[in-house]
């Protein structure tokens, strides 16, 4: 069960490491963008039509990010990292809702 401060540390797009470091995660809302007309709503990236759930999905079968960027040349590393962090921070805020 997360603590008051946890859960505030949380709201503010913090997180603890194995240290008890605070370090702040990226800001994904200038790369992930939702689009009611594109992609029936999902969560893309720079308005384009690939989704983070894409990228997750590559990222999970196995694929490293060096070959992500070669197969989708217009995509950038930060693109990557935003989904990533999209991705963390939805998992934190399901995780503070159940709380």
């Amino acid at each position: 069960m997360a603590t008051k401060e946890e859960k505030e540390s949380a709201e503010k797009g913090y997180h603890k490491t194995l240290k008890s470091i605070t370090l702040p995660i990226m800001d994904y809302r200038d790369r992930i963008t939702i689009e009611p007309g594109k992609r029936s709503g999902q969560p893309c990236i720079r308005g384009m039509r690939i989704t983070v759930g894409d990228v997750l999905e590559y990222l999970a079968g196995g694929m490293s990010r060096e070959e992500i960027l070669e197969d989708f040349p217009y995509l950038e590393m930060e693109d990557i990292n935003a989904c990533l962090a999209f991705a963390a921070h939805r998992e934190r805020h399901l995780n503070l809702v159940a709380s």
